[in-house]
């Protein structure tokens, strides 16, 4: 089995989903605000939660990467999840953060989303990470351009528009793409 990274952050630690994150990861996922921008914009049951869960576990194990369990360092508090996805289908490696309610405007989506643009440079030598942003979801176009991204363009995925924000490496000379 793939050993998924540790990251530490000033504030958070980047650690591997697990089931001592069920509860809380399964609550931000039965949130409508949570979920109003991701996927179909309905919130999850546990059944279908837990799925989720498994996914993105699955997901470290396919492509090398994924989803991080975000924790606050000085409690343990789990903050919601962020990370890098690229199933198939997908236009590109996708940036993906999202926090639950209580955790929310405090820099945290910034700050997980830096960490994780780093290891995508840095570990995975990407040439290009993208985050797609639904209409109206002003907050994570303001967490986007905050980590450098750049709207490039709007496209329709699975159904739906999506604004395309895309961050590059600090030096654009890796050819190697993983994940």
């Amino acid at each position: 089995m793939l050993e998924i990274p540790e990251i530490e952050t000033a504030r958070l630690r980047l650690t591997a989903l697990a089931e001592r994150h069920f509860d809380d990861y399964a609550a931000m996922l039965a949130d409508a605000d949570s979920t109003r921008y991701i996927g179909d914009g309905q919130p999850l049951d546990r059944t279908n939660a837990w799925r989720s869960l498994a996914m993105l576990l699955g997901h470290w194990q396919l492509r090398g990467c994924g989803m991080w369990a975000l924790e606050r360092k000085d409690d343990g508090a789990f903050v919601g999840r962020a990370g890098l996805m690229n199933p198939e289908g997908w236009p590109d490696l996708e940036l993906g953060w999202m926090l639950g309610a209580n955790h929310r405007h405090h820099g945290y989506a910034t700050e997980a989303g830096a960490a994780v643009l780093d290891f995508a440079w840095t570990t995975l030598h990407a040439t290009r990470v993208i985050s797609l942003i639904r209409p109206g979801n002003v907050a994570a176009e303001h967490v986007a351009q905050r980590l450098g991204g750049e709207a490039i363009e709007d496209i329709d995925f699975y159904g739906d528009r999506a604004r395309v924000f895309a961050y590059y490496p600090p030096h654009r000379e890796s050819t190697d793409v993983a994940c």
